[in-house]
């Protein structure tokens, strides 16, 4: 009689279920049970999801005899279940969902190698597709790749996503040496890059630490444009009652007033030179700077008011336009060390700005600088004399090392630093797509494909963001990088052969522990 039982690791608490069958031992003349791992168990549903053993018998013995690598791709198809990633591909691409897969897991895997390698990755290893993808067919396959899946997909991923957790959302540039796509464009490279570009749009979920949405962009288009389409695509995709976390670059007195008008919570950076954050910031440049607003922990002082923001809205069918006061609360803080490193790079490039007048060596784009900051008078016997404006100068300094966010939700201003500077996750995975999934530069000729290769790069990036949190939250970059992680588990064979089931090579126990530790049921031959 087989029965169910739990057993919680302690170290990963991760519950497993096991089927438990008594047996009667003969040589020891007593009763004995023997357990098989069927599955680690949903702690929300508490469903039991079963094992990649117990899956691979449902499916088609295999026709040839082979030996291929398969640890590290079985650790892709378990967090591709446990995401979803899996099941809602299947529902958007059930044609090709497999070869999306497969070579998502090749741009991780082999991440500076191009997609011509594929062929050569696919005949060593176990993946999901099972097949080679030639260059040609994956071409094909990037094509095929409809922006009414892409929004299907995006539905189905952000409504598995934190409700309550703030979406960080930024943009970066992608440079392109191609003539033939339509977005390239020169604009502001944030790599410094000289060429022309695309700018790719990212939400990033800061709890979840995972990507579910992106936009593709003009290269000439600037962050605060992009914020209108960003709520329009909101509301397309279903999403509500989301809440956005952006640098100052997004903001507008309008970006402002749609995000208050679309009934989101968000938290913005803001320039300090705006008149409504001086006009605050005048009333405790004096008070600011005492212990009780003092954080030992980022070293710097902050303080917290509340304040109405003007908001107007138009409204074509009634016409008029609407004004009324909205809450929002602004945070200011000052940091010592940036007011003293803003000092002297000012202090610098007046030294330069000074040294280019006095020797009559000008420089043409410096004209509006001379001009602001300095008053010369040259003779022919003085020669050119230069004196410094400064009470301009004066009132340059006075802003330095202070910096404000804006929320209308967030009312202490430590909370509010601490959700901002999380951000930072958007920015790593703008790092992950460039170098680790090799797309700092497009290499494609049509728009089609640079759309599909694309979407790709964002499945893979979204098991990259998983496999970065776990190994951040179990402290393994401390031993591992994350290449050296996953080489550590790709050398796990797989053995195929005509009639029998998949059976897969020996597993250390480091290796499980890595599985473990990635919240995955280690492969079922080590029960």
């Amino acid at each position: 009689m087989a029965a169910i039982v739990y057993q919680t690791n302690k170290q990963t608490q991760i519950t497993y279920a096991y089927e438990s069958v008594s047996c009667w031992d003969k040589e020891k003349q007593q009763s004995r049970a023997k357990r098989r791992c069927i599955g680690r168990v949903d702690p929300g549903t508490k469903e039991i999801i079963p094992t990649r053993k117990k899956e691979k018998a449902d499916s088609l013995p295999t026709s040839d005899t082979s030996r291929s690598f398969f640890g590290a791709t079985y650790l892709f198809d378990a967090i591709g279940d446990k995401l979803g990633t899996t099941s809602d591909l299947k529902r958007c691409f059930p044609d090709t969902y497999k070869q999306l897969l497969s070579t998502a897991y090749y741009l991780i895997l082999e991440d500076k190698n191009p997609l011509s390698r594929f062929p050569k990755w696919a005949t060593t290893h176990k993946h999901p597709y099972g097949k080679s993808i030639p260059s040609q067919r994956s071409s094909e396959l990037f094509a095929s790749i409809t922006e009414e899946a892409k929004n299907h997909f995006f539905r189905l991923q952000g409504k598995r996503r934190v409700e309550k957790e703030y979406w960080a959302y930024d943009t970066t540039s992608i440079s392109s040496y191609s003539n033939c796509l339509k977005q390239v464009r020169y604009g502001v490279n944030k790599d410094h890059d000289p060429l022309p570009q695309i700018n790719i749009a990212l939400l990033f979920g800061e709890e979840s630490n995972l990507p579910f949405y992106y936009r593709k962009l003009a290269g000439n288009i600037p962050d605060v444009k992009t914020v209108k389409n960003l709520l329009a695509d909101i509301n397309l995709l279903g999403y509500d009652k989301i809440k956005l976390v952006m640098d100052r670059g997004f903001y507008s007195e309008a970006n402002i007033n749609d995000l208050y008008q679309s009934h989101l919570k968000f938290l913005i950076a803001a320039k300090v030179s705006l008149k409504f954050v001086q006009s605050e910031l005048d009333k405790v440049r004096d008070s600011i700077r005492t212990w009780t607003n003092y954080s030992q922990k980022y070293d710097l002082y902050s303080c917290s008011t509340k304040i109405d923001w003007a908001y107007s809205q138009d409204r074509p069918y009634k016409g008029d336009t609407l004004k009324e006061k909205r809450r929002m609360y602004l945070h200011l803080f000052f940091n010592g060390e940036r007011a003293l490193e803003d000092e002297k790079n000012f202090n610098t490039m007046l030294c330069t700005l000074q040294g280019e007048l006095e020797s009559g060596k000008k420089v043409q784009e410096h004209e509006k600088q001379y001009a602001k900051y300095f008053d010369s008078k040259s003779t022919p016997i003085r020669g050119t004399k230069v004196t410094v404006r400064q009470d301009v100068v004066n009132e340059a300094k006075k802003n330095y090392g202070y910096f404000t966010l804006l929320s209308n939700e967030v009312k202490d201003s430590i909370e509010a630093l601490e959700i901002y500077r999380n951000k930072d996750l958007v920015e790593k995975a703008f790092g992950n797509l460039k170098e680790r999934l090799n797309f700092s530069r497009t290499a494609v000729s049509s728009d089609q494909s640079l759309d599909g290769k694309l979407f790709v790069e964002f499945i893979a990036l979204i098991y990259l963001s998983y496999l970065k949190k776990g190994m951040q939250e179990k402290n393994l970059f401390k031993r591992y990088t994350m290449h050296e992680f996953l080489d550590e588990l790709d050398v796990i064979e797989c053995f195929e052969s005509p009639g029998r089931d998949p059976r897969m090579g020996e597993v250390t126990k480091r290796q499980a522990a890595l599985y473990e530790d990635m919240g995955v049921v280690p492969p079922a031959s080590l029960q």
